[in-house]
């Protein structure tokens, strides 16, 4: 046997034996391998956890699938490789993509269906080279676990995003919504949730779709305070038993009784979320024939315990140049009324500024006549998470509000100095009970002058979670306008509220994940058309062709010696 060709075999062999070896260490010991530079296809630690929950078979059917758009390609692409990505860490976990347009007998059936479901699909514009047409798509799937469903959208609603910016932007949200998905439906709920009632709170249909979010994750239910009057101890006792209390726009004054339950809930632990209007006034009461309505101040009793707490509501109103839209009606042509769209300042539109989790990554979201927040030095750790812009200014009340500010002008000199004004504050610390060194209003055995290390949050504007209603009474989503079609960030905000509350910080921290997306300049590309061909397909086949013309050549001189 020559030489070269026991050299050969000996190389074959040893490969052979290594190929062998790893195949057995790859059966022993698991790992993935993320190239990418910002580990875009890295499960977080609780997407990691979330996944461990799937005991049993969990299906999931994607609805993009056909011939879609090269943006939401883009989007199927990644939610294919992340959905592989749960695969690889539980085989429990499978999923398809289905075309629900691909069977013309069968596609009003299944649209109708998925409809039914929730699953509304998006009419977009296709550009292609200046040629524009439109098509539909379902950005959306469902996860089925143990006879439970749970839709997943796929695509984040972003005001006044092109359909690229929103697919990037919901890219950025895809192991969010995927490991939020599979932990509802998978995950035995545990916190309690009380909806605070008694005080003229918001009707449950107007606050619906939040309460509906929150039903999903957690146990949730009325809780009202009508009780403490006849037996406060008692009504204390079966609050204390709730993880989170949420008092959304009272209107009716608090007894220092009901104050004091609500006082030593919070002494004891337990989370709040207070929605507060310090102000009397809504849009409702604007449209009458004159246009206008009076602000004015409101009391609710809860200054005091407010002041303890480490902040303080002003009876102000917040007045902003980011203003939401509004439509007025402005004449007449013929039978019809026209319409014009204006800002309305006392609607404040807010893009988070800082990086906390709770509001990172959120796009604009929407107030209706928001007060400002003076925080106070008590030792409590306190967290801006909302506020005005800095062409903004306060509003003393009484003041009577009128439609016709839409025309008013301004100059920057007039905010100088008077903006940012904060509107939702986060607070954290061990809390000093209101009631500490003062008479009690009824006598309790265990009560605590200082809390446990706690946290809440306040927001100046109770209608921030107030779902509107459309024609037949039924809640449209929560951060919908329907008067100009917006749809606000209000919906993740307060559930992003809640989770951080109840400790579920690990869902936020993925929300806020940062994913770099490289997208190539599609003006540039239609510009330099054929020489961009040439780069994305025609060059690497020339590279190849060179490459092997070589390696043939070289291989010819060497053995035809």
């Amino acid at each position: 046997m020559k030489a070269s060709t026991q050299q050969n075999i000996k190389v074959l062999g040893i490969t052979v034996f290594v190929l062998i070896v790893l195949n057995v260490l790859g059966t022993l010991f698991f790992h993935r391998f993320d190239l990418t530079k910002d580990k875009r296809y890295t499960l977080s630690e609780t997407s990691l956890q979330i996944v461990k929950q799937v005991k049993n078979p969990l299906s999931i059917k994607i609805y993009m699938q056909g011939d879609l758009p090269a943006d939401f390609r883009r989007l199927q692409q990644e939610t294919k490789q992340l959905l592989e990505e749960f695969q690889a860490y539980n085989n429990n976990i499978v999923f398809e993509f289905v075309n629900p347009m691909e069977n013309e007998d069968e596609s009003m059936e299944m649209v109708k269906s998925l409809y039914q479901k929730g699953l509304t699909p998006i009419n977009i514009t296709v550009d292609d080279k200046g040629k524009q047409s439109q098509a539909m798509v379902f950005p959306w799937a469902i996860a089925v676990y143990d006879n439970k469903e749970v839709n997943i959208p796929l695509l984040k609603n972003i005001m006044g995003a092109s359909t690229e910016q929103k697919v990037i932007g919901s890219i950025q949200h895809l192991e969010y919504s995927i490991s939020d998905a599979i932990n509802k439906i998978t995950k035995a709920k545990q916190k309690k949730v009380a909806f605070i009632k008694g005080n003229g709170e918001m009707n449950e249909v107007h606050v619906a779709k939040m309460l509906r979010q929150i039903k999903e994750s957690y146990y949730i239910g009325p809780f009202t305070l009508d009780s403490v009057a006849k037996n406060p101890t008692g009504t204390l006792e079966a609050l204390k038993k709730y993880d989170l209390a949420i008092i959304a726009k009272p209107t009716q004054t608090f007894s220092d009784e009901e104050k004091q339950v609500l006082d030593q809930f919070i002494m004891n632990g337990g989370k709040t979320l207070w929605l507060i209007d310090q102000v009397s006034a809504d849009m409702d009461s604007l449209y009458n024939q004159s246009g206008a309505t009076l602000a004015y101040p409101r009391d609710l009793n809860l200054n005091d315990m407010f002041f303890k707490y480490g902040f303080r509501i002003n009876p102000d109103l917040v007045k902003d140049e980011y203003g939401s839209p509004i439509k007025l009606a402005t004449g007449e042509q013929g039978s019809a009324t026209q319409y014009q769209e204006f800002k309305w300042k006392y609607a404040p539109i807010v893009i988070p500024s800082t990086k906390h989790p709770i509001v990172k990554n959120l796009g604009q979201i929407k107030f209706d006549f928001a007060s400002p927040i003076d925080t106070l030095k008590n030792g409590i750790k306190k967290t801006v998470l909302l506020q005005s812009s800095q062409y903004s200014k306060k509003i003393g009340t009484p003041t009577e509000i009128n439609l016709n500010i839409v025309t008013e002008q301004t100059t920057p000199q007039e905010y100088l100095n008077k903006g940012n004004s904060p509107l939702a504050v986060l607070l954290e610390g061990d809390f000093h009970s209101a009631f500490e060194n003062r008479v009690l209003p009824f006598k309790e055995n265990g009560f605590q002058a200082k809390g446990k290390p706690n946290k809440m949050i306040v927001i100046a504007d109770g209608d921030l979670a107030r779902n509107q209603l459309d024609k037949n009474m039924m809640p449209v989503e929560l951060g919908y306008d329907q008067r100009t079609g917006n749809l606000y960030d209000n919906k993740d905000f307060m559930m992003n509220c809640i989770n951080y509350l109840l400790d579920d910080t690990g869902l936020i921290n993925i929300r806020s994940k940062d994913v770099d997306l490289p997208l190539l300049d599609k003006d540039k590309v239609y510009e330099n058309y054929t020489m961009t061909q040439f780069i994305t397909i025609g060059l690497p086949i020339l590279i190849l062709l060179v490459f092997g013309l070589v390696f043939t050549y070289m291989r010819k001189r060497k053995y035809s010696k």
